[in-house]
């Protein structure tokens, strides 16, 4: 199944070759790929090593390359050529891809092809397991920022919970993480902590509402600190799930806390993540 997801990341990079003027943003690109927008540059970033936005820019630069070296366009037309409003920031990226700047690259340089190269390394074991999930409700608050700051966010819920003696109706906490950090500046990430309720539950005006869905879910748990997460993200979407026969939903992931930091130690920390996938049935090549 590998291949599968191979191909998909080299149709990326065609369509970037053969558009690179045109829309080249994640939503587009995600649509290229036929992959949920919500996980498409997990996917990639993690089978690739670099995020969908340095693809961009070194295959934009390569494909400039070419005019450069066999053609005498000028630089203002190359720069819109491959999709800049102007030449500094060409002449930025280009610099930074190539280690020189266009004119000295005309002049001295060799063009040769963009290559794709898939992160190879350890295999590291984790357990996956494929399950049906159930819906949740959370109460909760959103969170804007470094994903390992939510736990403010989170303080603020489970004061609302304390203060009006809203335990006996929570079922788990659980985050809700809208953006792939990597490609997403820190302080703009958006998340959800939330603390998952009944339907008989009355949501309170000082709390928001978010909704996961049922259905199909690839649950990795992780046992141990919270910053082991990142490896175990990179292995679900770069190695798991492009071997399975699964593609994700277009639902983002999220955690289940199965304890508490506040009362149990790092290393025994137990978070399982899940990613919502498609049934098989709706599952695309």
């Amino acid at each position: 199944m590998t291949a599968r997801y191979e191909d998909r990341i080299r149709r990326v990079l065609r369509y970037i070759h053969d558009n690179p003027a045109g829309d080249l943003s994640l939503d587009t690109l995600s649509d290229v790929a036929a992959l949920s927008r919500f996980h498409w540059h997990r996917i990639f970033h993690a089978m690739t090593g670099e995020t969908c936005a340095d693809a961009v820019r070194r295959v934009r630069a390569h494909r400039a390359s070419f005019w450069l070296a066999q053609t005498d366009a000028s630089l203002d037309r190359i720069a819109r050529q491959v999709g800049y409003s102007n030449t500094q920031s060409f002449e930025r990226v280009f610099r930074d891809v190539f280690g020189m700047t266009p004119v000295s690259f005309r002049n001295h340089g060799v063009p040769n092809r963009a290559p794709l190269i898939l992160r190879t390394g350890d295999d590291e074991m984790y357990d996956v397991k494929v399950m049906d999930a159930p819906a949740r409700r959370l109460a909760g608050l959103e969170h804007i920022g470094p994903y390992e700051e939510v736990g403010r966010a989170f303080e603020q819920v489970t004061a609302v919970f304390a203060t009006h003696n809203l335990w006996p109706q929570a079922r788990g906490m659980v985050a809700v993480g809208y953006d792939d950090p990597n490609s997403v500046e820190p302080e703009a990430l958006r998340s959800f902590a939330g603390i998952e309720v009944g339907a008989e539950f009355v949501m309170r005006s000082d709390l928001g509402e978010a909704r996961v869905p049922a259905g199909p879910h690839a649950v990795l748990r992780v046992t141990g600190p919270y910053a082991q997460l990142s490896a175990a993200y990179d292995h679900l979407f770069g190695q798991w799930l492009p071997r399975s026969a699964r593609e994700p939903a277009d639902a983002p992931a999220y955690e289940v806390y199965i304890n508490s930091p506040q009362d149990t130690a790092p290393a025994d920390l137990i978070t399982d993540i899940h990613v919502p996938l498609k049934g098989l049935a709706q599952s695309t090549g």
